[in-house]
């Protein structure tokens, strides 16, 4: 393999929306560090996530297939022994590979997501975990004390493994009594700095790293994710109201507190009040995040590896912070959960600085992007890497998500709100497709909704009884995708087919395809 293959920083923020940056044109400056790393890099427009939630779309990004593909579709699933991740992939061609995650879907839950790293370091759980790199203790005392805190790890890791996939142990963690304690316990929302610190350490002194080995991390980062307790400095910019006004802190104690509140759809609009405390906490957590990026950027560009490192940008999924009635990122596949933001930096030129394509793209060929810029992609690989040619894509610019609703959200609203499971459909798989300038959504098998990404990227009509025809042809085009298959989420294998000819037709006689 040729030495002069990158080192790849695969940064992930965890419930990140694209439209609260401001190089994606928010009219707040939440994010001048991200501002300036995409300035210097290919900022695409339009990414989407494959799924509406961590895990299956991580799967996505982990293995560049589509949720019903690769079968992660809930907390409790695992990673098919036959496919490699992306960390296989890498390890297995020469890099070290390394995980620092504060998300305990990915980094605690035993789901396979973090098989090929060679060090994986969990910030989420009761016990944070500390570099386990070769060579950096050597003493007998060292050697025990590291063994005592693995050992202790493990045992915790189990019992957070379990509370994750028991729904009677989810249901008691709920109870309000219960949520200020594994809140804390669990360290929610990680260490964001202690994280950052740790991937820079790597980057730059590079203990355990072979002479000439390129290094891949992946890292996770959960500062945007419910609950909000961003510093005051931020709350002064972002959410001033909050400190004058109790009864805004009133609803942001009950906010924070009310996990089920994350999980579950509104039964009506949120009072505006209401919404403007959640935008300006939301907020107000982007900028603490983007702040502590700044600082982790400027430390490698310090030392002179910020050139020598290829560095994606991205969000598993975005967050509903009330729009369209819902909250948190369970259910639904509008914008506001699988618009997510896409950043690539790439010293070798291959991602153009300041270029800000605007194709349609998804997250889960992050995978044959990696694997191109390593040298390790197969020919078919390659064709699907972003940095292929838009006019040879072998998918044709379609693009694809797969809402799979979280079995333990259907049951809890099953049990407290079941007029509002059927009234909103949250038992019933979503998947979109967008192509052209329309998007779409078919949630179960009667409902449709069609809307111009271009012209109304907020989806506020539905164009679906106005053009009858584009929803149909789309409609065809996610049964070609989906296959013929009853059980949705039972299908052992989905892949895209395209070829019909009278498919075709219809693309082109509607502008889709060019001739």
């Amino acid at each position: 393999m040729s030495s002069t293959r990158p080192d790849i920083l695969f940064l992930v923020l965890d419930t990140q929306r694209a439209d609260r940056l401001s190089c994606y044109g928010y009219n707040q400056p939440t994010s001048p560090h991200i501002d300036a790393l995409a300035a210097q890099a290919t900022r695409f427009q339009t990414a989407v996530a494959a799924a509406q939630w961590t895990v299956p779309s991580h799967a996505s990004m982990f293995t560049g297939l589509y949720p019903s593909q690769h079968q992660v579709l809930q907390s409790y699933s695992v990673v098919p022994d036959e496919l490699s991740t992306l960390a296989e992939r890498l390890h297995g061609g020469g890099y070290f590979t390394a995980g620092f995650c504060n998300n305990p879907l990915v980094g605690v839950i035993n789901n396979g997501l973090r098989r090929g790293f060679q060090s994986f370091l969990n910030y989420s759980g009761l016990l944070t975990s500390h570099p386990n790199q070769a060579g950096q203790r050597s003493g007998l005392l060292d050697r025990y004390r590291q063994f005592f805190k693995r050992t202790l790890a493990r045992l915790l890791n189990q019992v957070q493994d379990a509370f994750a996939r028991s729904e009677w142990l989810l249901a008691l963690s709920l109870n309000p009594v219960m949520v200020p304690l594994w809140q804390t316990a669990l360290s929610f929302k990680g260490n964001t700095q202690k994280s950052l610190a740790d991937t820079a350490r790597l980057f730059i002194e590079r203990q355990g790293v072979g002479a000439e080995q390129p290094i891949f991390a992946f890292v996770n980062l959960m500062g945007t994710h419910m609950p909000y307790h961003p510093p005051l400095k931020y709350i002064e910019q972002f959410a001033p109201h909050v400190l004058r006004d109790p009864e805004a802190r009133k609803y942001l104690r009950h906010f924070n507190g009310d996990v089920y509140g994350w999980l579950a759809p509104l039964a009506g609009p949120l009072p505006e009040h209401q919404k403007q405390t959640l935008d300006g906490m939301y907020d107000a957590e982007v900028a603490h995040q983007d702040a502590q990026l700044g600082a982790f950027f400027e430390q490698l560009k310090a030392k002179g590896r910020l050139d020598e490192t290829l560095i994606i940008v991205c969000s598993d999924h975005g967050e509903h912070l009330g729009e369209k009635d819902f909250i948190g990122h369970s259910l639904s596949l509008y914008n506001e959960l699988v618009r997510v933001p896409l950043i690539i930096r790439d010293p070798q030129g291959r991602f153009p600085a300041g270029a800000t394509p605007d194709h349609v793209v998804s997250t889960r060929r992050l995978f044959h992007t990696v694997l191109t810029a390593a040298q390790l992609a197969t020919p078919e690989e390659q064709a699907l890497s972003l940095t292929a040619d838009v006019a040879d894509d072998p998918e044709q610019n379609r693009v694809f998500a797969e809402g799979v609703p979280p079995q333990n959200v259907v049951n809890l609203l099953h049990k407290r709100q079941p007029e509002l499971l059927s009234e909103r459909a949250c038992d019933q798989p979503r998947r979109a497709v967008w192509m052209g300038n329309h998007k779409l959504i078919e949630t179960g098998r009667d409902r449709l909704e069609l809307y111009d990404i271009c012209e109304d990227p907020d989806e506020s009509l539905n164009l679906s009884d106005i053009l009858p025809e584009n929803v149909e042809l789309l409609q065809d085009c996610l049964a070609l995708f989906a296959g013929d298959e009853e059980d949705y989420a039972q299908t052992a294998s989905r892949a895209p087919g395209f070829d019909d000819p009278e498919v075709q037709r219809r693309l082109r006689d509607l502008g889709y395809l060019e001739d």
